[in-house]
């Protein structure tokens, strides 16, 4: 019986590398993690390894923009807000910041899979 390794940060919602039907998998949780309009672009739904770099630029975009909005969000909301607000609001994009980082490893690593890379288990 094959044993099917996915590294630390792997999403949960993709089989393994190997595993049967994990490049399905992949696809499906790659548009997920893209906008709606990526599912209508042949070109990303037929070649998995383009819609990975689609995917890694899109959460890296969004991530450059949670700090964006973090490093200006006291500047920005200052007169148009309560300071609970303005603290809320920075506590939100740093939340968001965290979940980003997470899904851009996730997605990095089943760009390297899909370009060939496997994984190995260790103790």
């Amino acid at each position: 019986m094959p044993t099917y390794v996915a590294p630390p940060g792997w999403p949960g919602l993709v089989r393994p590398p190997d595993a049967p039907d994990w490049e399905r998998t992949a696809q499906n949780w790659l548009l997920d993690i893209c906008p709606p309009e990526y599912r209508s672009y042949p070109a990303l739904r037929n070649h998995l390894v383009v819609l990975a770099r689609f995917a890694v630029l899109h959460v890296e975009a969004q991530q450059a923009a949670v700090r964006r909005g973090l490093s200006e969000a006291r500047a920005d909301l200052r007169e148009v807000a309560q300071l609970d607000v303005v603290d809320a609001a920075v506590s939100t994009w740093q939340a968001e910041d965290a979940r980003l980082s997470g899904v851009r490893r996730s997605a990095g690593l089943v760009e390297e899979a899909l370009r060939g890379r496997r994984f190995i288990a260790r103790l």
